[in-house]
């Protein structure tokens, strides 16, 4: 378990369904992640993030106060398989609150310093600006760009500082 001042992270559970229904089925949130999800994929996603390996982490993000589902956030392997990747997602009620800043800023220092990661990287469509913000708001760079399922990426970094 992962806290932060509002939010605990914890490993994504059966129990964790309809949040995560909600998500996959919500077209904003969906629009830069190849839109939304029909329930039987959704149900594949949940089995292969439950039975995930020891070298990835999927857990559901709630709200410290009311227990509420906010979304989801992992660290696993990026496609390149180089690097470890850290993906989210949120539901637009927690947009612009600073929860995803602080929940990313968190996982991405979990990440480093925990795992003792050399880097850690995420990849958004270009054109999603408020993920691009996002991750420049954690202290991740642009290191690279590249078209991929039919639309320009960023590729961001964010090195592990040695001591």
């Amino acid at each position: 378990m992962i806290t932060t001042s509002r939010c605990v992270l914890k490993t994504v559970k059966l129990s964790d369904y309809e949040g995560i229904k909600e998500l996959y089925q919500n077209k904003e949130v969906r629009e830069f992640l190849g839109g939304t999800k029909e329930e039987e994929a959704i149900k594949e996603i949940i089995d292969n993030v439950t039975q995930s390996g020891h070298d990835t982490c999927y857990c559901s993000v709630r709200e410290k106060r009311t227990n509420e589902f906010i979304g989801l956030i992992s660290l696993d392997t990026h496609h390149s398989g180089h690097d470890t990747e850290v993906s989210y997602q949120f539901l637009p009620k927690w947009w612009g609150s600073g929860y995803a800043t602080e929940v990313v800023g968190e996982i991405t220092r979990f990440a480093l310093e925990k795992w003792e990661l050399p880097r850690i990287v995420a990849e958004t469509q270009t054109a999603n600006r408020r993920s691009c913000k996002l991750l420049e708001r954690v202290g991740m760079k642009v290191i690279d760009s590249y078209p991929r399922f039919g639309a320009d990426q960023s590729l961001y970094a964010l090195n592990r500082v040695s001591t």
